[in-house]
């Protein structure tokens, strides 16, 4: 019997709680799950591939089913590679739904890769990446939108 994969792909700049409850939430449903830190050679980080990855596997270092891995190029490639039949993807309102529909039907037709999306907690739905990392510039306390492994300066 083969195994039920799914992929879980990002840039995690940073790593946030509303991902970290995703992937939680994606574990019952698959044998494994590939936390996959992609770079996008278009996409200017704060943090650097290292960094991001250290806090990818130290956020889940007790998950055994769990697999963080970086990566370049398409997800749908990445997924044929290591077996994968599903991408796993947080909607947090109505953009991500659009935005995230478009690349879940490119993914079923270049790589016949099936898209879950699981919609954030309500109480998840206002974080990104995004803003977390403005309130970084900012010298703002991130402490309660990031995992406990994310230490900044």
């Amino acid at each position: 019997m083969s195994q039920r994969i799914a992929v879980f792909p990002g840039s995690f700049d940073p790593i946030t709680i509303g991902h970290v409850n995703i992937v939680e939430r994606a574990l019952p449903l698959f044998d494994k799950v590939v936390v996959a830190m992609g770079v996008n050679t278009t996409k200017k980080y704060m943090f650097p591939v290292e960094q991001r990855l250290a806090w990818l596997k130290a956020t889940f270092a007790s998950q055994p089913t769990v697999e963080v891995i970086g990566f370049e190029g398409l997800t749908a490639d990445l997924c044929k590679r290591l077996g994968a039949a599903y991408v796993i993807r947080g909607l947090r309102n109505s953009t991500d739904h659009g935005n995230e529909r478009s690349i879940a039907l490119m993914n079923m037709v270049i790589g016949n890769v099936d898209t879950l999306f699981l919609p954030s907690r309500p109480e998840h739905a206002h974080i990104s990446s995004t803003i977390v990392r403005e309130l970084i510039a900012n010298k703002a306390d991130v402490s309660a939108f990031v995992p406990k492994a994310v230490v900044l300066p």
